[in-house]
C-alpha cells in the first residue's frame, strides 16, 4: 500500500515500497539526457491506490567520482512517508497506519551505450505507527535494517526499452520489485506494461498496469502509471503514480 522510488544514475526513476502496514516506493529507470558535468539526480514520486493508501518519496543519487554518465561509485539517500488504512480483523474497526522511512546506501553503477546496471547496499530506518492497537499486525514500531537494491535498464532495440528494479530490507522483511517494458512513441517517450510485487511481514500485493515514461516539462523528466492492484488485506483496487526526475 504505498509507492515510491529509487533510480539508476543515468536514468529516470519511477516506482517505490508500501503496504497495508508498510510502504512501497522505489523506482525503475528510464533514459534521461544529462549534461556531462551533472553529478546528482533527484527523483520524486507520489502513488495513490483506491485501497486507501497514499505515499510519496524523494531520492537523491550522487556520483562520488566523475559524472552520472560514467561508470563509477554512487551514494543514495532516500526518504518516504505516507498513510494507509485497512479493516482490522482482530479489532473489528478500521485501522489507519502512518509510515516514515529514511535510507542511506552506497554502491556502483556500470554504464554502457544502451544499458545501465547498479547495485546498492546500506541501511534503512522505518517507523510504522497505527491509529489503534491491532494484534494481527506485527509491522509496528521503529527499527533499523540492512537494505540491498539493484536496478537494470536496457534498450534492446532502437525503439524499445526494458527496466527492472528490486530491493529488500531486513526491517520487517520488506521487499519491492518492478519490471517495465516500453515502446518509443515519440523522441524519448515510452509506452508499455508494468508489473510490481511488494510486501512485508504483514501484507503482500501485486500491481499490473501501464506506464508512459520520458515526457518533459522543462528540465524535469516525468512518468505516469495506472493499473490494477490486488492486496492480501484490502482485496482488489486501482493504483496511479506520478514521478519526476531532475539532474544537476
Amino acid at each position: 500500500m504505498r509507492d515510491a522510488f529509487l533510480m539508476s544514475v543515468a536514468v529516470l526513476s519511477v516506482g517505490i515500497a508500501d503496504t497495508a502496514s508498510a510502504a512501497d516506493w522505489y523506482t525503475g529507470a528510464e533514459p534521461v539526457v544529462l549534461e556531462e558535468n551533472w553529478t546528482t539526480a533527484v527523483d520524486a514520486s507520489v502513488a495513490v491506490t483506491s485501497n486507501s493508501s497514499a505515499f510519496g518519496s524523494v531520492t537523491g543519487t550522487m556520483a562520488t567520482e566523475g559524472t552520472l554518465l560514467e561508470s563509477g561509485p554512487r551514494i543514495r539517500v532516500e526518504g518516504v512517508a505516507g498513510t494507509y488504512s485497512y479493516p482490522g480483523r482482530d479489532v473489528g474497526k478500521r485501522v489507519t497506519g502512518y509510515q516514515q522511512e529514511g535510507a542511506l546506501s552506497g554502491g556502483y553503477e556500470w554504464i554502457w551505450r544502451d544499458a545501465a546496471l547498479a547495485g546498492f547496499i546500506g541501511f534503512n530506518v522505518r517507523s510504522n505507527q497505527l491509529s489503534i492497537v491491532d494484534p494481527g499486525n506485527p509491522v509496528v514500531g521503529t527499527g533499523v535494517g540492512a537494505k540491498v537494491a539493484a536496478n537494470f535498464y536496457a534498450r534492446p532495440t532502437e525503439n524499445t526499452m526494458f527496466s527492472a528494479y528490486g530491493s529488500y530490507s531486513t526491517q520487517f522483511n520488506a521487499y519491492y520489485a518492478r519490471v517495465r517494458l516500453g515502446y518509443m512513441v515519440a523522441d524519448g517517450v515510452y509506452v508499455g506494461p508494468e508489473a510490481l510485487f511488494l510486501g512485508d511481514n504483514f501484507f503482500n500485493q501485486y500491481r499490473i498496469g501501464g506506464h508512459v515514461t520520458g515526457f518533459s516539462f522543462g528540465p524535469i523528466k516525468m512518468a505516469v502509471g495506472v493499473g490494477y492492484v490486488k492486496d492480501r488485506i484490502q482485496g482488489s483496487g486501482y493504483y496511479s503514480t506520478v514521478e519526476a526526475r531532475t539532474a544537476f
